[in-house]
């Protein structure tokens, strides 16, 4: 018998718009050791299903209507409270999407990690403070920590994302569960973390024989890492099978379309590219932040500083769309909010159509402020959560005299058509809206002033392949039409080689390659953009497999004729 088996599953939103069916006769089973991804578009009903099973879905307005979880065979859909902890405790554990929403701002790492074997509803595996505090220091170490003694008492935001996402991975396994359900817990990294993150979670998953249930909309990471793949929409399963048939032999429509919508290749049309000045100039920009970390603390009165962008110089030529890639922290975000005057400047100059605009005081900069816009990487924090769409695309065009009361209704509805926005929701807020939805509005709202340029700072980073396509495209339509020139700021590598004309590879805030794109892809010249392509996660089972392969053997270092015999015995 399967360790977690569900059979006709049903939970529905009681709303008052309505009857709302987001789980809807789902089955499914799990065995030890075995890893079960769930594939699927925002809103097709993945994290509602594994939700669900641990009793996190808000009642009301969600309801389980029927079916049966039996895991060991259990019904956790029967559950009482106190059963249910027992089970949350010790057999099943959750890694969330998001660790800085997910992790206790206002308590040290150490404190929330210990706090699941102090008070234990099991009294038998409970333990005293003293050896919850070896323990945890224990699995930060295992799960790449360094020095776990000192992190031990460090908060949650003296972490980067990755090292957040691995404490949550430590905070899962602090009892050894048999079950381990990761939602989506490598989308916000990049290709490295992600790698290191996922090459993590299956040592320990065939350490300890854990089965694992992968939620993810990255169908790269579901061809490496899956042994089975349930494919959901609308709150039904369309498809179930092992990753190579779903991938091969695919039987639905919908599958299919998810797989069609990956991005591959470049699609661009460097014939839109101007062979004129510049339109952005960057000349040795520079931009420090002082260092306040505890680490420096009593160590003397010189003041230290973090070099987040280290003597950057660049060119985007007008029409051109610039990918700028790079490891979280290497600076980018804080490059393209420093072009645009948004983070301070420490030394350099930026020009723009041939004007020096670094060193305009605020009131000087509001007319350069039309012609350059920013599309942020989160939509639901950029936008004004009380203001309507319509509020929000309108106040730039009042605000820069680019429309008045008597037309900016009609300049708001070409908008809306121009992101692909119905007009019928003009009124609705941004929680009413999805999150590629979201998206489109941080887009309109970019492109309502007819900017020059824009830089768009991990603008698809968040949103499944299908939505991610549809941006993609939507942002190569805007490009051509409005004659955009643009800064393409991402993690993802694939996005970047499908959107880009040209690349720059980033690194510890310095530029360390730049190049075309399928010029760069097929040669790079630094180790460490090779190593960046080599991180990428490819969406077919057996290339994955190979590349996990070889990734593996290189890391010990194999050379030569042993490297390829292993190779060959590896897949």
């Amino acid at each position: 018998m399967a360790l977690l088996e569900v059979n006709g599953l049903k939970v529905h939103f009681h709303t008052r718009d309505g009857l709302v069916k987001a789980v809807d006769d789902v089955s499914f089973s799990v065995d030890c050791g075995e890893t079960l991804a769930i594939v699927g578009e925002s809103g097709s009903g993945k994290s509602v299903t594994c939700y669900s099973l641990l009793d996190l879905l808000p009642k009301p307005p969600a309801k389980i209507e029927g079916g049966t979880a039996l895991f060991d065979g259990v019904d956790l859909l029967s559950c009482d409270a106190k059963q249910m902890r027992s089970f949350r405790s010790n057999d099943i554990a959750m890694i969330f999407q998001d660790p800085m929403t997910s992790l206790n701002p206002f308590i040290t790492i150490g404190e929330q990690l210990i706090e699941p074997l102090i008070y234990n509803p099991d009294k038998t595996r409970s333990q005293s403070r003293d050896n919850a505090r070896l323990r945890a220091i224990e699995l930060l170490d295992e799960v790449g920590i360094i020095n776990p003694e000192a992190r031990f008492d460090c908060y949650p935001h003296e972490f980067s994302g990755g090292m957040r996402q691995r404490v949550m991975i430590a905070m899962a396994l602090i009892n050894e569960p048999r079950l381990l359900i990761c939602d989506e817990p490598t989308t916000a990294l990049d290709v490295t973390i992600q790698a290191q993150i996922l090459e993590l979670i299956s040592q320990l998953q065939q350490k300890r024989n854990m089965a694992v249930i992968f939620i993810s909309h990255d169908l790269g990471v579901v061809a490496g890492i899956a042994d089975k793949v349930m494919v959901m929409c609308d709150g039904t399963v369309r498809e179930t099978g092992d990753t190579d048939t779903i991938f091969y032999n695919t039987a639905n429509d919908y599958t299919k379309k998810l797989l069609a919508a990956i991005p591959e290749g470049a699609k661009t049309l460097l014939s839109r590219v101007q062979p004129e000045a510049p339109i952005i100039e960057v000349k040795n920009l520079k931009t420090y932040f002082r260092d306040y970390s505890k680490a420096l603390a009593g160590a003397g009165s010189a003041k230290r500083f973090i070099k987040a962008v280290d003597g950057v110089s660049l060119h985007i030529q007008r029409g051109e769309i610039l990918g700028l890639v790079g490891e979280s922290g290497s600076g980018k975000s804080t490059l393209g909010r420093s072009i645009l005057q948004l983070a301070p400047i420490t030394e350099g100059s930026v020009h723009f159509c041939g004007t020096q605009i670094s060193g305009l005081n605020p009131r000087q900069l509001v007319p350069w402020r039309r012609k350059m816009q920013m599309i942020f990487q989160d939509p639901y924090a950029s936008l004004n959560p009380r203001m309507t769409v319509y509020q929000t695309l309108a106040e730039p065009l009042l605000y820069h005299g680019l429309a008045t009361s008597a037309n900016i209704d009609k300049q708001v509805r070409l908008l809306m058509d121009d992101v692909g926005l119905a007009r019928a929701s003009m009124r609705k807020y941004p929680h009413e809206f999805s999150g590629g939805q979201r998206q489109r509005i941080a887009i309109g709202r970019a492109i309502a002033t007819k900017p020059e340029l824009i830089i768009a700072d991990e603008p698809v980073s968040a949103l499944d392949v299908t939505i991610q396509a549809q941006i993609l495209d939507l942002i190569l339509d805007l490009v051509e039409r409005h004659n955009l020139t643009m800064l393409f700021i991402s993690h993802d590598l694939s996005v970047v080689r499908y959107i880009s004309d040209r690349v720059m590879v980033m690194n510890k805030g310095v530029i360390l390659e730049t190049g075309d794109t399928e010029t760069l892809w097929a040669n790079p010249q630094q180790q460490y953009t090779r190593h960046l392509l080599e991180s990428i996660p490819l969406a077919d089972p057996k290339s994955e497999r190979q590349r996990l392969a070889r990734s593996a053997l290189s890391k010990v270092g194999m050379q030569g004729e042993d490297l390829e015999q292993r190779f060959r015995a590896e897949i």
